[in-house]
């Protein structure tokens, strides 16, 4: 093994690793606003690991899309709205999580058995050809419209968040 794949598979694992450990924040963590900052740290990891894949595009559209505008928005809504206070906590254990962990484990278990099974295909070499420009040109010709309805969407909920939060200062 050389010293690329060796960088690769660390940083696979770091990136993974942080996702992981991400996913794990949002569910374990009580406080709202730290279970959104948390959701962040993992859609930067996976655009991380988009990468590592070589899908430069992807990692661009993760971070503008998931991190700058969903995540931050949920932010927004959180800080705003004020009906969860940054002291307040969640109860984060319920009786569903009775039924929920066994399934998890067995689910867990059924997906390992199948990966490691499985055969998995060999590497082949990425295209030299770039998709971004054909994409690009999609994107402001076919899609502009629904590309523009989901921009127009979002700031629609910025702004509701913002109306909602002034009602109940008053």
């Amino acid at each position: 093994m050389n010293i690329e794949s060796w960088i690769y598979t660390i940083a696979f694992y770091g990136l993974a690793g942080l996702a992981l450990l991400g996913a794990l924040g949002v569910i374990w963590l009580k406080n709202l606003f730290h279970a959104g900052l948390s959701l962040i740290l993992a859609l930067f990891a996976v655009a991380g690991l988009f990468i590592l894949l070589g899908c430069e595009f992807l990692a661009g559209v993760q971070v503008l899309i998931y991190v700058g505008a969903i995540a931050v928005l949920l932010l927004f809504a959180v800080m705003l709205t004020q009906r969860i206070a940054f002291q307040q906590i969640l109860r984060v254990f319920s009786r569903a999580a009775l039924v929920a962990v066994p399934v998890m484990v067995a689910l867990f278990a059924v997906v390992m058995l199948v990966a490691l099974k499985a055969e998995a295909p060999a590497m082949q070499a990425f295209p030299t050809e770039s998709f971004v420009g054909p994409l690009a040109a999609a994107l402001l010709s076919t899609y502009l419209l629904p590309f523009e309805v989901v921009s127009l969407l979002l700031l629609g909920a910025l702004v509701g968040a913002i109306i909602l939060a002034r009602k109940e200062e008053d």
